[in-house]
């Protein structure tokens, strides 16, 4: 199941757990955009709204709306469409970036810190030509990916899991045990480069 981010933060700030669980399953994964009012100042989005270049200077915020869900401290963006049930498919072009994490996180978390930072995001990380998991600032290795033309995302929620899948071969590479307690979303950072997502995907035979 999922659901616009808007109203995603209004349940979550209402207390709402695990919503949405027992709901049907379907093999087509959520279909979203980035949102803007997420985006840090140093992003600007493109494509519409479905791609991030990042800029070294950036957006000067004071020419920014005012809005509470702007990250503020980094380079961070968050995907318009929550997630409160189901198995979801969504790949990401990332052969213009040398440094960027891909995952999920809480609609709410903090808009002061970054993904794979605190223990509400769960994200794969690639930088110096490596592949690590990341979550509450603690890395892994993730062996046997190099850096493909894109990749896939298989997020897993009654089963708590998120998934790194290499799509030349639809294979999962690492699969990373979460703990979700309410909406989650899609969620980017990157430090150069340009990264391009493609959503409203089947989930691939054999996942």
């Amino acid at each position: 199941m999922a659901l616009p981010l808007a109203r995603s933060l209004c349940l979550c700030r209402r207390g709402a757990k695990r919503l949405g669980v027992g709901a049907a399953e379907s093999r087509r994964g959520i279909s979203f955009k980035l949102e803007e009012k997420t985006a840090h100042s140093s992003l600007l989005l493109f494509k519409g709204d479905t791609g991030v270049k990042y800029g070294m200077v950036g957006l000067e915020p004071t020419k920014l709306a005012l809005n509470v869900e702007r990250f503020r401290e980094w380079a961070v963006v968050l995907a318009d469409t929550a997630v409160t049930s189901g198995r979801h498919y969504w790949e990401v072009t990332v052969k213009r970036s040398q440094q960027f994490r891909i995952g999920v996180a809480d609609v709410d978390m903090s808009r002061d810190s970054c993904i794979g930072v605190d223990d509400r995001s769960w994200v794969f990380t690639y930088a110096q030509r490596k592949w690590h998991t990341m979550l509450a600032n603690e890395k892994a290795p993730v062996e046997g990916m190099g850096q493909p033309e894109k990749v896939g995302l298989l997020l897993e929620y009654e089963a708590q899991k998120l998934s790194l899948v290499d799509v030349s071969r639809i294979a999962v590479v690492h699969t990373l045990q979460t703990d979700f307690q309410g909406p989650v979303v899609p969620a980017f950072a990157l430090w150069d480069g340009e990264l391009l997502t493609h959503s409203g995907l089947e989930v691939p035979d054999g996942l």
